[in-house]
C-alpha cells in the first residue's frame, strides 16, 4: 500500500551564510507542513485501511505504490480496465461546519466506484487523495476511516492515497477530499448505449437523499434563507445538518448481483445499462446511455420526491426545472434493463434493501410522442433523448 503523507524536502541544514537571514530562521514546520503529524494520521488510519484488505492485495502500508495481483485475468478473453476519477463538491463545507468527517469517505467511494461499475466492471481498487491546509491528525483519520469502512462495504481494496498539506493556499481548517478507482470488465460484457433496445424498461433505484452533487445550490439556498445547520425540521425528522450530510448510497454491490444473478457465461446479463445519478440530475445522467435514434420517458408523478428535495425547492425559492437539473430528486441510479428481466431487477434491488420501481421505457424516437421536457446531448454524449413530463409527487 502507498504512503500516505508529504515527506519533508530532503536539505542540509542552511548556516545563513552570506544571506543576512539567521540560521534558525527557516523550517519546514515554521512553513506551515508538520510531517510528524501525517505520520502521526497514518498511524491512525492503519487498522481501518487494512480491513479493506482483499487477497489480491500484495504489500503493506509504506511503499510507493500500491500493488494489486491481477493473475486471475489471464483467463480472461479480452479484459478491459475502467477508471474513473471524482470528488464529492462542496459537501465537505458541511462536514467541516459541523465537525463530522467520518461519513465524507463514503461519498466519495459513491462517487468514483459507483461510476466504474456503471459499465459493468468488478471494481479492482481504489486510492484517495486529501488536500488541507493543516494536517490534524484525528481528523485526516475519520476522513480515511468514512473511506475504508464503505471500500470494505463494497468489496473493494483501498490500495493507497496522499495527505497533502497547503499552508498558504488553504485555511487551516480547511479540506478536500478526491478519489480513483479502476475495475475490469470483459469487452463483450461492457454495458452502455449500445446495449439498450426499444421496449427495455427503466428501473429505478431510490437515493438516500442529497448524495454528493447540487450542494452548491443548496448551501446558498440555505444562506440566503438564514438557517443554521444545527435547526431541527420536522419534516425531516432531524436537524438540517443530519440531513445534509447523509452519506451517498453505494449501489455497486447491488448492480453486480443484478449484472452476476441474471446473465450467464453464455448469455449477456439482461442488464443494458445503468446510469448514476450524479451532477446534473436524472434526466441529464440518463441521456448519457441512450443510443441515437431512442427516446426514454419519465412520468414525474411516477414516485414521490422526498421531503429534502422540496425543502429546498420551497426555501429557494428554486424552480422544479432548475430543481432537476442539478439534483437527484429520489433516484440514485437507474438500470436499463429487457422487460422480461424487469421482476427480477427490482427482487435483487429490494432485496438489498433498496427501494426501487418502474420509472418509464425506450422508444423508438420516430415511433413516440413526446410529452415534455425534452433532455439530450448531455455531458459530451452524442446519444439519445429522455422525455421528462408530468408533476412531481411530494410527500
Amino acid at each position: 500500500m502507498s504512503s500516505r503523507p508529504q515527506s519533508a524536502d530532503a536539505a542540509a541544514p542552511d548556516t545563513g551564510a552570506g544571506t543576512g537571514v539567521p540560521a534558525a530562521g527557516t523550517t519546514y514546520a515554521a512553513a506551515g507542513v508538520d510531517t510528524a503529524a501525517g505520520d502521526r494520521a497514518v498511524e491512525l488510519m492503519k487498522a481501518s485501511v487494512a480491513a479493506t484488505r482483499t487477497s489480491a492485495v500484495v504489500g503493506g502500508v509504506g511503499g510507493f505504490a500500491g500493488l494489486v495481483d491481477v493473475s486471475a485475468l489471464r483467463g480472461a478473453r479480452r479484459p478491459l480496465l475502467a477508471a474513473s476519477t471524482d470528488g464529492v463538491g462542496t459537501k465537505v463545507a458541511i462536514a467541516r461546519a459541523l465537525d463530522v468527517h467520518d461519513t465524507i469517505g463514503q461519498d466519495l467511494v459513491g462517487m468514483v466506484v459507483d461510476d466504474v461499475v456503471v459499465v459493468g466492471a468488478r471494481p479492482l481498487l481504489m486510492t484517495d487523495y486529501i488536500a488541507c491546509g493543516r494536517v490534524v491528525p484525528e481528523r485526516i483519520a475519520d476522513i480515511v476511516r468514512g473511506v475504508a469502512t464503505a471500500c470494505a462495504a463494497v468489496g473493494t481494496p483501498l490500495l493507497g492515497g496522499e495527505t497533502a498539506e497547503h499552508p498558504g493556499l488553504m485555511g487551516e481548517d480547511e479540506y478536500d477530499v478526491a478519489g480513483a478507482a479502476t475495475g475490469v470488465v470483459e469487452a463483450d460484457r461492457v454495458l452502455g448505449s449500445d446495449r439498450v433496445l426499444a421496449g427495455d424498461v427503466l428501473v429505478a433505484m431510490a437515493s438516500s437523499g442529497l448524495h454528493s452533487n447540487g450542494y452548491s445550490l443548496v448551501r446558498r439556498v440555505v444562506s440566503r434563507a438564514g438557517w443554521e445547520l444545527e435547526r431541527q425540521v420536522p419534516e425531516l425528522g432531524r436537524t438540517l445538518g443530519e440531513e445534509l450530510l447523509e452519506p451517498t448510497r453505494l449501489y455497486a454491490k447491488t448492480c453486480l448481483a443484478m449484472i452476476g444473478a441474471l446473465g450467464s457465461e453464455a448469455a449477456p446479463s439482461p442488464v443494458h445499462a445503468l446510469s448514476h445519478v450524479t451532477g446534473g440530475g436524472l434526466a441529464a445522467n440518463l441521456a448519457r446511455v441512450l443510443p441515437a435514434g431512442l427516446i426514454a420517458d419519465v412520468d414525474r408523478s411516477g414516485w414521490v420526491v422526498p421531503p429534502v428535495f422540496d425543502l429546498v425547492r420551497r426555501l429557494g425559492p428554486v424552480s422544479w426545472d432548475d430543481l432537476e437539473a442539478a439534483l437527484n430528486l429520489g433516484v440514485g441510479m437507474v438500470a436499463v434493463v429487457s422487460p422480461e428481466s424487469a421482476d427480477a431487477v427490482l427482487h435483487v434491488a429490494e432485496g438489498s434493501g433498496i427501494p426501487a420501481w418502474v420509472l418509464g421505457g425506450v422508444h423508438r424516437a420516430e415511433e413516440y410522442e413526446p410529452q415534455g421536457r425534452l433532455v439530450s446531448g448531455t455531458k459530451g454524449a452524442d446519444g439519445g433523448t429522455v422525455d421528462v413530463f408530468g408533476q412531481y409527487r411530494t410527500a
